[in-house]
């Protein structure tokens, strides 16, 4: 009997000892969730002695390639508070401050609550209640802040603009969503981030780090001021500022020059790659995307039917038309099928079985240089069929004309260039593949022969078409275009500063660049571009007439200048214009002017005119 009390009594003793180990188990896991993993009581824990105020930093400024201020920054305020702080107060009295419903305020603060739109939420931590508050708001409201436990003002910045132009090309910022907040641990909600243009591309070099201030508070959460007088403060770091390689005079008049009109022009500084202008059209004055007007203006832009958020110049994809041919007479000149005195007859044509690209009236037959001045649509079939159909030369029609492709690669087509700016397209440049599987394999030049004239399934952006000029102005190399000249005390990305070389021969682009010569002097053959003319300038130009199936054709032009040691290359695009020498010529001749000699002479003052007062938009438009 003994024996068994004694057991019984081990027994308990050993449960007894169990459950007390298990409780201090527990005890041990759930300090350690409360004091590691649970942010909430560690927020909680904090916030009873603390309040950590985020420092903004101030976002880098941008510059033009002449110093001039393009983008700097304003004083803003927003409205925060600590949900576990907030005691009841005159909701309307405070909704009548900042100019909102009572309604709106409930779905605010609904919205700050929900974990799916404001991920980490904690009621401890300053969330945003309403940003951007101007300067009349913010004074009315800081001296009632009394009144409203809880809530306090946070010091930030917002964008400004110095002029009204480029607004595709610099961007523009906005609050920052779900995914950029899970993507990014920089960002919290309420945060804004580059949305567009350089202030996304950039956008890690612009921000900036964000600083703290640790303020002390009593036993009745009363702010005592700085902790330990500021030691474990963290100061803001500004963004970098940045010098963008545009001219921002230049665009300024690009932009006139192309208003009531659809299209893009495009400079680039061919020795360096420097974007001088990038003019989309229509376009919009940035400065209507600051403030709280941001979304309803942004909705109203989205709307409009002439689409003024595209950015033609590196987002359109065109036919390039006739500004197509250089690239050819390279490839053919490189491969051999032809030589720089090789000549083809015109006939106001080429003629093939399929039909006849029609040509305008010039002397015939003409070499590569003269079917460049004239713009010749029958030597470039012609070449195109002698290299693609030969089988002395290549294997096959699919083996030549994927060797085709390579060269036109090499040259900028069909590939992103990789601007530094976002939503570039890649145009298209098809390959043999492409053209089996429509043709089933039976297929020759015959059948494709549009391309050589940079019609049919050939899509280029004018970026594309501007770095061909730089490229012949450079005889064979360009560097990558880029809008971003310097980044404060950070060198540039190489692809950026690289020469990036054809798979032709230099001494072949001299044969070009005499031939776009020679479209604008119209010596002994007569040119497509004599419009583009300028005293004391040799400028090289080719012009292009892009068919259009939807409505008139597009005016294309594409040069640069001066002929020897070229200081720009240009590419002009107005849709719906008609021949190229009707309103890209003189547009890029006006340009050319502008950035070479500062002012437009007396003798282009009418054509100044004359393009600034074109209307050419769509009948829907007008």
């Amino acid at each position: 009997m003994a024996n068994n009390t004694k057991y019984e009594f081990e027994n308990r003793r050993y449960v007894l000892g169990g459950a007390v180990i298990i409780v201090v188990l527990i005890f041990i896991v759930r300090l350690f969730f409360l004091q590691v993993v649970d942010n909430d009581y560690k927020a909680w824990a904090d916030s009873n002695a603390f309040l950590k105020k985020t420092l903004y930093p101030s976002r880098g400024m941008m510059f033009d390639r002449d110093g001039k201020l393009l983008v700097y920054n304003q004083p803003a305020y927003d409205v925060m508070l600590i949900m576990r702080e907030v005691k009841p107060f005159d909701t309307l009295d405070f909704c009548n401050i900042l100019g909102i419903t009572k309604e709106q305020f409930l779905k605010r603060i609904a919205d700050i609550k929900n974990r799916r739109l404001n991920p980490g939420y904690s009621s401890y931590v300053p969330q945003v209640f309403m940003n951007q508050l101007s300067a009349r708001e913010y004074g009315v409201l800081q001296e009632k802040l009394y009144k409203f436990p809880g809530f306090y003002i946070q010091n930030r910045t917002i964008r400004q603009y110095e002029y009204p132009n480029a607004a595709l090309v610099l961007g523009n910022i906005g609050e920052v969503n779900r995914k950029d907040i899970e993507k990014d641990s920089y960002y919290t909600r309420g945060d804004y981030s580059g949305r567009t243009g350089i202030e996304q591309s950039y956008e890690k070099y612009l921000r900036g780090v964000k600083g703290m201030e640790i303020l002390l508070r009593d036993a009745h959460g009363r702010i005592q001021g700085r902790y330990e007088e500021g030691k474990h403060d963290v100061r803001p770091e500004s963004g970098k500022n940045l010098t963008l390689s545009l001219d921002i005079e230049l665009q300024a008049y690009g932009e006139r020059l192309m208003r009531n009109k659809l299209g893009g022009i495009v400079m680039i500084e061919p020795e360096t790659g420097e974007v001088l202008c990038m003019v989309s059209s229509p376009t919009y004055d940035p400065s209507v995307l600051i403030g709280r007007q941001r979304g309803t203006n942004y909705a109203a832009l989205q709307k409009d039917p002439l689409k003024p958020l595209f950015n033609r110049a590196l987002m359109a994809q065109y036919p390039p038309g006739s500004t197509f041919k250089p690239t050819q007479g390279l490839i053919f000149l490189q491969e051999g099928v032809i030589t720089p005195d090789t000549k083809y007859t015109c006939a106001h044509g080429y003629t093939y079985r399929g039909g006849k690209p029609a040509c305008h009236g010039h002397p015939s037959p003409l070499n590569l240089v003269g079917a460049l001045a004239t713009s010749c649509n029958s030597f470039f079939p012609w070449g195109l069929h002698d290299m693609i159909d030969s089988r002395k030369r290549y294997p096959s029609v699919q083996e030549a004309f994927d060797l085709w492709k390579d060269y036109m690669v090499s040259m900028g087509y069909g590939y992103k260039l990789g601007i530094d700016l976002p939503g570039e397209k890649r145009g298209f440049i098809p390959n043999s593949k492409f053209y089996d599987k429509i043709y089933r394999g039976r297929w020759n030049s015959s059948t494709i022969i549009s391309i050589a004239i940079g019609q049919g399934e050939i899509l280029a952006t004018p970026l594309q078409i501007c770095n061909l000029a730089a490229t012949v102005a450079n005889r064979g190399y360009f560097v990558t275009p880029h809008v971003v000249k310097e980044i404060q005390d950070t060198p540039l990305d190489t692809l950026y500063t690289k020469r990036r070389y054809t798979m032709v021969d230099a001494r072949y682009y001299e044969y070009v660049a005499e031939g776009m010569r020679g479209a604008v002097t119209g010596t002994a053959y007569g040119g497509t571009c004599r419009g583009a003319a300028l005293p004391d300038i040799e400028v090289c130009g080719k012009t292009g007439t892009a068919e259009n199936p939807h409505g008139k054709d597009h005016s294309i032009f594409m040069g640069f200048a001066p002929y020897q040691q070229p200081k720009v290359a240009i590419a002009v695009f107005v849709e719906n214009a008609g021949f190229g020498a009707t309103y890209a010529v003189p547009i890029g001749k006006l340009m050319l002017e502008k950035y070479l000699k500062g002012e437009i002479s007396e003798a282009n003052k009418p054509t100044e005119e004359y393009i600034m007062n074109a209307v050419i938009l769509p009948n829907s438009a007008l």
